[in-house]
């Protein structure tokens, strides 16, 4: 794998569900000569969705990772999935790549999903170029969708295209090529092979005047970034081709500006020059950050590393699939280097790791002939060995260690109960979710002793039919399912503060603690429960007590709360003061006394059930609006805005997910199947009380 850290890119394509991420990926391996044809997504032939799920659904569910050759640039490239349910996966890829795709539909523009990857991609300080896809569909309007980057992704997009013409075939001005606004040049795409022939001629005279207004615009915007345009266009110089480019570089890198290219990627219309953008715009290794974590001996001392081999060796494990010759472990390398049969560090897990085999990563599986001996910085690949290491945990230099920041991934809001049908069944079915709990981190499992059911809970409908599938397809399993079930939280509605005693007599001794606790609601329902000591510097326990007295009360917070178990969120325990005896004040009993003090600080403060809040972006043709509109209504559904698009009307809502199973087939009845639908997790909220009654509060 030796190759220049300046030719490298480590690149996602990001987008909504049905944007066209997996035939541009398709079509950026044809146009560079790694496949000889492009696959299609609708005959289930695409090399990133192999999986026999994403076959039949027509969609990508698992990340894929493929490494091809674009002119002298080499290009990891991690195709991720577009649906909310499987948002994690974007997540994870986002936190170890250098630059980004952003695919938008001409005809949809910035949906759901694509404010939702944005906003990961912003979090991580990822660079991003923009592509409008599907220019060749009905309805399709570049314009428009430049239009609404901006103002909902809080954006800069630059037009560095233009497209010639917008529509399918039969329309009286369909699109047929781009206009290149650097080299003032107009591109069109030959259909017979592919759009794999560019023909490259002068901008006809009756386009030229927008084609000029745009680079205008383009240049305006470049104005105040780089010094160098500015001198030339003061002294009313030419501004030469390659300066504009180092200027868009700089920018895009500095996320100041996103340069926005377009096409139709399904018939290879604008890939060539989107891959020329992707060398062009986006950074190698050696344009980002060196990355900082922190020393693991020593918490307060901030490390970093730099992309470079002579730096001691430092990755994170970004995913991992389960395989019968040992788990792949998907790496990116930070700095330094690691070879094949050697010993690495997990400070996560306070574990050395064997690392037996590296291999080149082709879709999601090890690439056939791709074992090598050494990755070095800059690289994305996978290991084979590790045991004990999970997703976001940091490998390093046994001796130079060092502890990167993790990844957070979203809490599951979907549940459903399973169960074996026999003992052997049980067994085998223990395993097997142990071993989806190591691919997929928002995949929770945990077993009812009482009932023997096993709950499963994911982040919707379509990620709990998906495992239901592979249990049964992939593994064989013998397995009852239930109807699903919303995951509720719980929290408080009101502050109080209480006395938590221990006061008794066991045997012949004393044992006496007694605590005051304030129990605060958070801002934030959904947020982590926060425990804290805010004793006055008098009132302060000695260390050993103090510890024991947090540690019940977090152990506490982490059981559930009183309305049905459920995870505790939003909620702020305060250790106000405390008072202990000469005697029989010891760990047990401030222990008893927190316990004491957490079971009325819930009680006082009010038990709260919180149902999740789903946003969701319906767009339906006019005629259907009404009953869509009534059937939201009935689903306790808050209409936060409609807006025209195009044909038809975007509605954007917010409803509780308990209201909201099956509605993909309910939107479809009403709207005899021409609507469609999206939805994200918002937050929490107040359930009704008639949910808390049916679980005895």
């Amino acid at each position: 794998m030796s190759r220049e850290l300046k030719t490298l890119r480590n690149i996602g394509i990001i987008a909504h569900i049905d944007a066209g991420k997996t035939t541009v990926t398709e079509q950026m391996q044809y146009m560079s000569g790694a496949k000889h044809r492009a696959g299609s997504v609708d005959s289930g032939t695409t090399e990133t969705d192999d999986d026999p799920e994403e076959q039949q659904r027509g969609i990508t569910i698992y990340a894929a990772c493929i490494t091809f050759r674009w002119k002298d640039i080499t290009i990891n490239l991690l195709d991720t999935p577009g649906h909310v349910d499987f948002t994690a996966e974007v997540e994870r890829c986002l936190r170890v790549l250098d630059g980004a795709v952003v695919v938008f539909s001409a005809r949809e523009g910035v949906e759901a999903q694509s404010e939702t990857v944005w906003r990961q991609a912003t979090k991580y300080g990822v660079p991003r170029i923009v592509f409008i896809n599907k220019l060749d569909r009905e309805g399709a309007d570049f314009y428009r969708v430049l239009e609404e980057i901006g103002p909902r992704l809080n954006a800069d997009p630059v037009a560095i295209q233009i497209p010639v013409g917008q529509g399918p075939s039969h329309t009286s001005d369909p699109f047929r090529g781009v206009i290149d606004l650097i080299d003032m040049q107009m591109i069109t795409f030959d259909a017979a092979d592919k759009g794999k022939t560019l023909h490259v001629s002068e901008i006809p005279p009756e386009l030229l005047e927008d084609a000029q207004g745009w680079r205008n615009e383009m240049l305006e915007k470049l104005y105040p970034l780089d010094e160098t345009l500015f001198a030339l266009a003061m002294e009313e110089k030419p501004i030469p081709a390659e300066a504009i480019r180092a200027a868009l570089r700089q920018a895009c890198i500095d996320i100041k500006l996103q340069p926005v290219l377009c096409g139709s990627a399904l018939h290879g219309a604008g890939v060539q020059p989107l891959l020329d953008g992707v060398a062009s715009y986006l950074p190698s290794p050696l344009d980002r950050p060196p990355v900082e974590g922190v020393d693991p001996k020593k918490r307060d001392k901030v490390l970093i590393r730099k992309p470079d081999p002579k730096e001691p060796f430092c990755g994170l494990v970004f995913k991992i699939l389960p395989a019968k010759t040992g788990d792949l472990y998907w790496i990116r390398v930070y700095s330094g280097s690691l070879e094949a049969n050697s010993r690495v560090y997990s400070p996560n897990r306070d574990k050395k790791e064997n690392v037996a085999q590296l291999w080149q990563i082709h879709a999601t599986k090890k690439e056939r002939q791709g074992q090598i001996n050494m990755l070095q910085c800059g690289d994305i690949a996978c290991a084979i060995g590790p045991r004990d290491a999970i997703t976001g945990d940091t490998i390093c230099d046994t001796r130079e260690m060092i502890e990167l920041p993790s990844i957070q991934f979203a809490q599951a809001v979907i549940s459903m109960a399973i169960e074996p049908e026999n003992a052997t069944e049980r067994k085998k079915l223990s395993e097997v979710l142990e071993m989806l709990k190591r691919q997929d981190p928002t995949f929770r499992a945990r077993e009812n002793e009482e009932s023997g059911q096993t709950l499963i809970s994911g982040m919707g409908e379509l990620h709990l039919d998906v495992i239901k599938n592979r249990l049964v397809r992939d593994f064989n399993l013998s397995v009852k399912f239930y109807k699903p079930r919303v995951s509720y939280r719980e929290t408080i509605g009101k502050a109080a503060t209480v006395q938590g005693q221990c006061n008794r007599m066991v045997g012949a001794s004393q044992m006496f603690a007694r605590l005051d606790v304030r129990f605060e609601p958070l801002e934030d329902p959904s947020a982590e429960v926060i425990v804290l000591d805010r004793s006055p510097p008098d009132k302060i326990l000695p260390e050993n007590l103090r510890q024991a007295t947090l540690e019940e009360l977090r152990n506490r917070a982490a059981g559930g709360g009183v309305i049905g178990s459920f995870p505790l969120t939003g909620i702020k325990i305060s250790l106000l003061s405390s008072e202990l005896a000469e005697v029989g004040s010891d760990e047990v009993a401030f222990r008893i006394a927190a316990n004491d003090a957490f079971d009325q600080g819930l009680q006082a403060g009010t038990p709260t059930l919180l149902e999740p809040i789903m946003k969701m972006e319906i767009t339906t043709p006019d005629d259907y609006m009404g009953e869509i509109v009534g059937d939201l209504q009935q689903r306790r559904a808050i209409i936060e805005r409609t807006e025209n698009r195009g044909a038809g009307t975007l509605i954007v809502a917010l409803a509780p997910l308990k209201e909201l199973f099956g509605y993909s087939s309910a939107i479809r009845s009403l709207s005899q199947g021409r609507a469609s639908c999206s939805m994200e997790p918002s937050g929490y909220q107040a359930a009704p009380a008639q949910d808390a009654d049916a679980f005895g509060m």
